[in-house]
């Protein structure tokens, strides 16, 4: 059903009250701080249509009202004003992002705590399921007599680097033909594939098989050490801040699903041609005797590549405003990534 216009105005009013107050706002507070040019007795009667049609609620008889996730759903769908970050916040994501990162989960960890340090809420990432990502190249460089730096890349960006122990008498001329060869061995098949060894070991040359052990170890352990998959949470306890979760039993049913990646992992997903998603309530998908909160999300590239989605997790009373311009701000700065040049930078 549609609302008017002077409908729209009051709920973005009441909407922009909560989100800073967490308090029930009156009539009277709606016209002296929001719309003076409504009459006292014409605000009363639109609060009172509103919570007929469920986008207002009133806690208790004497008090003013408070928005529900309908009006929310709203304010975020068509109220909601642009927000411009303070040269702080621009200033702190930069610094996060300033020097070079590579890898693929670095970079959503990264995310991660930017988004929670500014929102000051708890944020979400979601490493994907890499198993499936295509390997371009795989480059082997001697650092020194001892060591040598392999760096595998994907067609999602790189996928991991690492040292590995080599022999003294190795030259560097061999990591160059080893780089060459293990490199065209493996072009084209994803790390899936190259989990599965038995279907290459023959392709590699038996010069170059510790090298090949290496790199397959080095690929087992970051898929076994949570880069293939994962969900990163940083500010757990920041939901401890909010009103809504000064209630005990509210507080740990929240701290009791963030704890829970089972669960969590469903209600993050967002289709792959969304560029923000935001949940509110019952939105969330989340099932019986979940709590209610919002989750707003962004799907983020670099360099144009997809590499996953971050965001934040809270009570549906949150700054939807400033939350998406965190994000939208932190997507177009990964998008534009300096890309590193890993060998240099460990030989250094």
């Amino acid at each position: 059903m549609a609302i008017s216009g002077r409908k729209e105005k009051i709920i973005q009013a009441v909407v922009d009250s909560y989100i800073v107050s967490c308090e029930p706002i009156s009539s009277a507070e709606i016209k002296e701080n929001y719309l003076p040019e409504l009459s006292s007795a014409t605000i009363r009667n639109e609060l009172a249509a509103l919570e007929e049609m469920g986008y207002l609620a009133q806690p208790h008889t004497s008090s003013g009202r408070v928005p529900t996730a309908e009006a929310y759903r709203l304010y975020v769908d068509k109220l909601m004003p642009k927000r411009k970050l303070s040269k702080n916040e621009l200033k702190v994501i930069n610094r996060y992002f300033d020097h070079k990162i590579t890898e693929i989960d670095a970079i959503l960890k990264n995310t991660a705590k930017v988004i929670s340090e500014i929102t000051n809420l708890t944020s979400v990432a979601v490493i994907p399921n890499l198993t499936g990502a295509v390997v371009e190249s795989i480059k082997i460089v001697k650092l020194n007599d001892k060591s040598a730096l392999v760096i595998i890349v994907t067609n999602l960006g790189v996928l991991k680097d690492a040292t590995v122990d080599i022999a003294s008498s190795l030259g560097d001329e061999y990591f160059v033909t080893a780089s060459n060869f293990i490199s065209a061995a493996f072009h084209g098949k994803t790390i899936g594939e190259i989990l599965e060894p038995d279907k290459l070991i023959e392709e590699i040359k038996k010069d170059y098989e510790q090298l090949f052990k290496a790199i397959i170890t080095i690929i087992k352990d970051y898929v076994e050490n949570g880069g293939v998959g994962d969900i990163v949470l940083e500010g757990s306890a920041k939901i401890l801040g909010q009103p809504e979760y000064a209630n005990v039993e509210k507080a740990r049913a929240m701290l009791e699903m963030l704890e829970t990646k089972e669960q969590l992992a469903p209600i993050l997903k967002s289709p792959d041609n969304v560029s923000l998603n935001i949940k509110i309530g019952k939105d969330n998908e989340m099932g019986e005797g979940m709590p209610e909160c919002a989750i707003v999300t962004a799907n983020y590239q670099v360099n144009g590549i997809s590499i996953g989605n971050a965001g934040v997790i809270g009570p549906i009373r949150m700054d939807y405003s400033k939350v998406v311009s965190v994000l939208d701000y932190i997507g177009k700065t990964l998008n534009v990534l300096p890309e590193a040049d890993n060998d240099e930078e460990h030989k250094q």
